[in-house]
């Protein structure tokens, strides 16, 4: 339910793109939408959210993609929710003990 923000407004566009600039964008950020709830509706909608570990914007994405999976509506190509927190072990770059000389 945008209502003309940055993301519906077309990028810039080269003459041999196709019109595929914008696409590609968008599959790259997540998109934003206004939500007007009714105050006693949020509020139970926060606690669950803190019930489960999850911020409340968190908690939306996790209930519309159920609603989403269970009617058969929820897109193929759809991903997961992002990641959030630290990345693995593996990942990390080494820190300052690792820096030293091992015997």
């Amino acid at each position: 339910m945008s209502e003309g923000g940055p993301e519906d407004a077309p990028g810039p566009t080269g003459p041999g793109d196709g019109g595929q600039a914008p696409k590609r964008r968008a599959a790259q950020r997540r998109k934003q939408m206004l939500l007007r709830l009714d105050p006693l509706v949020h509020d139970a909608l926060a606690r669950w959210a803190d019930d489960e570990l999850r911020s409340a914007n968190a908690q939306v994405e996790f209930l519309l993609r159920k609603a989403l999976a269970d009617a058969g509506r929820l897109p193929k190509g759809a991903g997961g929710p992002p990641r959030r927190g630290r990345p693995p072990k593996s990942a990390e770059p080494p820190g300052p003990e690792d820096a030293g000389t091992h015997d």
